[in-house]
């Protein structure tokens, strides 16, 4: 019984070089994808364990984090010597259910788009969908973790820890969601761009031998008057311009400036001023600067 209370009540020891989480209180999560992962987990795991789980991940317990088509492993330093070794395991898509959705995703051109830009596509989870699959884990049976301490608990302590750093790794990189699940980036953007050019412009524009024949429309004179007025097709059509989720995902995506770029104070001025350059994009769009 006290090597068991030891074990779950004593202090835990500081993981050198942990991973720690950017976030210092409330929910972590900066994007809506890694938001959606962590809701996801919670429909599926006890809020008691994840919330023990979170107070590791911000005090630096996950001493890494490697994820692969279908795994995710990590080394979380607990109140032992040794650091407990975790695994989560998540199926991976078939090749055929990557295909389908691979169909879905070059449907939409600003999905490919937004991937350039390092982001998830907002409506990502329609397209999957469409393919008949699910990208993030909807059912307790998906996700299979495991984890060399003694806790029987599903999800311990650690693995949920490691969930959380998960969640802000995949605000860092959206590509390790889809990496999770059995394709790369290079692998993935290659595809898409396979399948968009291999789509025709507008699927209901005529062919040229259809045009020969057809006189060309007359020109016509534009009024002076209304020359520079929006005319009321132009005036009905409406805008929703929306600021970038994380600024500095390109950033992100090329990893830390060596020092003799700068280094960390480099990284932390350039990704102040992309947020305030988003920020005032957005007001400038909204017209309220």
């Amino acid at each position: 019984m006290s090597d068991w209370w030891d074990w779950e009540n004593g202090p835990r020891r500081p993981a050198k070089d942990g991973i720690k989480a950017r976030s210092t209180r409330g929910e972590i999560g900066e994007t809506w994808w890694s938001q959606r992962f962590i809701a996801a987990l919670k429909q599926v795991a006890d809020a008691g364990r994840l919330t023990r789980g979170r107070s590791y991940a911000r005090s630096g317990q996950v001493m890494d984090l490697r994820v692969q088509p279908g795994a995710v492993t990590a080394r979380v330093q607990g109140s032992r010597t040794l650091p407990y070794v975790v695994s989560i395991r998540l199926t991976p898509f078939t090749d055929a259910e990557w295909a389908r959705a691979e169909e879905a995703l070059a449907d939409q051109a600003l999905f490919l788009a937004a991937l350039l830009a390092g982001e998830m596509p907002r409506d990502v989870e329609q397209a999957f969908a469409a393919a008949g699959l699910s990208l993030f884990p909807s059912r307790a049976a998906e996700l299979d973790s495991d984890c060399s301490c003694p806790d029987w608990s599903n999800p311990c302590k650690h693995v949920a820890a490691t969930y959380y750093i998960l969640a802000e790794a995949f605000d860092t990189d959206p590509f390790l969601v889809l990496s999770w699940r059995g394709r790369g980036r290079d692998d993935l953007l290659a595809r898409l761009r396979e399948l968009r050019a291999s789509r025709p412009a507008e699927e209901d524009e005529p062919a040229e031998e259809d045009l020969e024949d057809e006189a060309p429309p007359a020109a016509s004179e534009p009024a002076s008057a209304d020359f520079w007025r929006a005319g009321g097709e132009l005036a009905a059509l409406a805008f929703s311009p929306r600021a970038a989720a994380v600024p500095d995902a390109v950033l992100r995506q090329l990893g830390p400036l060596p020092p003799e770029a700068g280094g960390p104070e480099a990284d932390a001025a350039l990704s102040e001023a992309y947020a305030v350059f988003t920020a005032a994009a957005e007001r400038r769009a909204f017209g309220t600067s």
